[in-house]
């Protein structure tokens, strides 16, 4: 690897540890063996850096293995309620990275470029979830459907990482979030 894998390794690991907020520069450094100077060189910053670690260990997480071990139909109220059991399983892990989410939203009118970065990923971030509830390759969802469907997907993972980051005790899982989902679809079409 090079300084720049290396530095985003390291930031990675940072952040599961100390989260966005305590992580220096110095810590990446030494966690990635590298140099100060290369932060700026590689990323421009180390919020930048820290950004794009963030984005990568979402990437990782999240839809790592698509929809392998699934049992629920593409499309299906299974379906729907496995893909979101396993995201609130991840949320119960000590150090999850999900929480991290929040700790980064909440830092977003301090970190201009790092929102902007992070908004950028979110149309990809309702692609993956569109791809893995749904069943169909990524490439193969269009920017429009991104924009709406993944929009709805990605404003319920922000809701729900709220809810496990204020009181996991009472936050919903993917039981909870199927039963939501099937009363709305039950009020709907009854209308």
């Amino acid at each position: 690897m090079g300084h720049r894998e290396d530095l985003l390794e390291g930031a990675k690991r940072c952040l599961l540890e100390k989260g966005f907020a305590r992580t220096t520069a110095r810590d990446i450094v030494k966690e990635s063996g590298t140099n100060l100077a290369s932060i700026g060189y590689h990323y421009g910053s180390k919020d930048a850096l820290l950004a794009q670690a963030y984005i990568a260990l979402v990437e990782e997480m999240s839809f790592e293995g698509g929809d392998e071990g699934l049992t629920g139909a593409p499309g299906s109220l299974e379906r729907f309620r496995e893909v979101w059991s396993n995201i609130a399983d991840s949320m119960r892990e000590p150090g999850s990275m999900w929480r991290l989410g929040m700790e980064i939203m909440a830092m977003g009118d301090q970190l201009p470029e790092v929102r902007d970065q992070l908004s950028r990923a979110q149309r990809e971030g309702g692609r993956g979830l569109i791809a893995l509830l749904m069943g169909v390759p990524e490439e193969g969802v269009s920017d429009e459907t991104a924009d709406t469907l993944g929009r709805f997907y990605m404003t319920l993972m922000s809701g729900l990482i709220a809810q496990w980051t204020f009181d996991p005790k009472t936050a919903p899982d993917g039981d909870a979030l199927a039963e939501g989902l099937r009363q709305i679809v039950e009020a709907v079409t009854r209308s």
